[in-house]
């Protein structure tokens, strides 16, 4: 059984950048609350967008900050703190540009590899990288002087199909997640390329 009691997505807030890449993160938390039919509701003293649902009889809480990305921890670590979530509890979704659209990895623990998100909820939660990570691909521009403007806009329909793909594979790896474990979740994500 899986001990995670918090997902999390990873975005910028806002409709200039609902769209971007650097908000793939943001995208699976709110399919896996449309696959639930939960809204996610605005919860200030959080600074985030939060919605609790069952998953395999598990109570699961969803959030999605609302402050830019370099300050995600601050949501995090208010309610991780508030409801005494510990770090290895929680699995935060990110966009991966190390992996191609149309991929998708679990992972636990290690470093933020630049990462703005990661690196802030890191900060906040005592310098404790050890919790779990959904990497969903968006692919590299090539040029790491080009990674700002790339993350931060739209991937052209093909790959936008891809990375949608693979977030629906999560959502369903997800779900075997809590059902079966990580072992065979990692095994059905990690074959999986769209």
């Amino acid at each position: 059984m899986s001990d995670i009691q918090l997902l999390v997505g990873l975005g910028n807030p806002g409709p200039e950048y609902a769209q971007t890449r650097h908000n793939a993160g943001a995208w699976y938390i709110e399919a896996l609350a449309r696959l639930h039919r939960q809204s996610l509701n605005l919860e200030s003293k959080f600074s985030a967008f939060t919605a609790r649902i069952q998953i395999k009889g598990k109570d699961v809480r969803l959030l999605i900050p609302t402050t830019y990305m370099n300050l995600s921890g601050k949501a995090v670590s208010a309610l991780a703190n508030f409801y005494r979530i510990p770090v290895e509890s929680i699995m935060v979704a990110h966009d991966e540009l190390d992996l191609p659209p149309g991929v998708a990895r679990f992972k636990q623990g290690g470093g933020h590899g630049g990462h703005n998100g990661l690196k802030d909820i890191m900060a906040k939660m005592g310098n404790n990288p050890n919790f779990h990570r959904l990497r969903i691909g968006i692919g590299h521009p090539g040029d790491r002087h080009k990674v700002t403007g790339y993350v931060l806009g739209k991937a052209p329909a093909a790959e936008q199909e891809q990375i949608d793909a693979a977030i629906d594979e999560a959502i369903r790896a997800t779900e075997l997640l809590f059902d079966s474990g990580m072992t065979k979740a990692q095994n059905r994500l990690h074959a999986f390329k769209a």
